[in-house]
């Protein structure tokens, strides 16, 4: 798995995705900072976590876009299909090297946090939550989009799903804060990975969110080999 996720972190450098994704984070991070913080000269941290939640929505569909479809497209997939390494991992290389790029973006938002700590007071307990609760829900959006861009034939396709699948999220999210919807409604709330980052914008450790986020890229993560796992054997079949 180690070597997977290596040769994986090194492709985003070897083609401009990951610095793109990395830039692009940071260039928007920086314009939500000096909408948030700078220009009304507030030094509310976790609204500016708040406020980068769209822009995991909006990139994390560029990481897993070729994940899983460039394999396809080149017709390497088979040499994967019939590697002695089992396919959760590689899923789950792929799934970190992706994560750790998602990560480095995360990270280079410190330096706003040095920002606020330099003319303001930045509260280590709410820096960490505030940090851990966009990070899981990060990697959630990575994980979910990771599962639905499985079957696509090629890389755009891919990313279609993915922005679909995020912005379905979304459109639910705001449906069952508009409308009553009963018992549909309380499980949208459930799964809403907005609705669980809630807690950690108003600085409260929640530990069953925590939980959530972790079960919830695991069951992706293994719903992603289920997805390959039927195609090897559908192959089988078919030959």
């Amino acid at each position: 798995m180690r070597v997977i996720w290596k040769r994986e972190l090194l492709s985003f450098f070897h083609t401009p995705i990951g610095f793109v994704v990395i830039g692009v984070f940071q260039g928007l991070a920086g314009v939500i900072f000096y909408l948030n913080n700078l220009r009304p000269l507030s030094g509310e941290l976790l609204r500016f976590f708040s406020s980068l939640t769209l822009l995991t929505m909006l990139l994390s569909p560029m990481l897993t876009m070729r994940l899983l479809c460039e394999e396809r497209q080149r017709h390497t997939d088979q040499l994967l299909m019939t590697s002695p390494v089992s396919l959760a991992r590689i899923v789950a290389g792929k799934f970190l090297s992706a994560a750790a790029v998602l990560l480095m973006a995360i990270v280079s938002t410190n330096v706003y946090t040095v920002i606020i700590g330099l003319y303001g007071t930045v509260y280590p307990g709410e820096w960490f939550v505030g940090y851990l609760g966009f990070t899981l829900q990060s990697l959630s959006f990575l994980a979910l989009d990771m599962l639905v861009s499985c079957p696509a034939r090629n890389q755009v396709s891919a990313a279609v799903f993915a922005f679909a699948a995020n912005f379905v999220m979304w459109i639910l999210d705001v449906i069952v804060r508009l409308m009553p919807l009963g018992l549909l409604g309380e499980v949208f709330e459930f799964v809403s990975l907005y609705n669980r980052y809630e807690p950690f914008v108003l600085g409260q450790l929640s530990f069953a969110n925590v939980l959530f986020y972790v079960l919830f890229i695991a069951v992706c993560v293994t719903a992603t080999v289920r997805v390959l796992d039927g195609r090897r054997f559908s192959r089988g079949g078919a030959a």
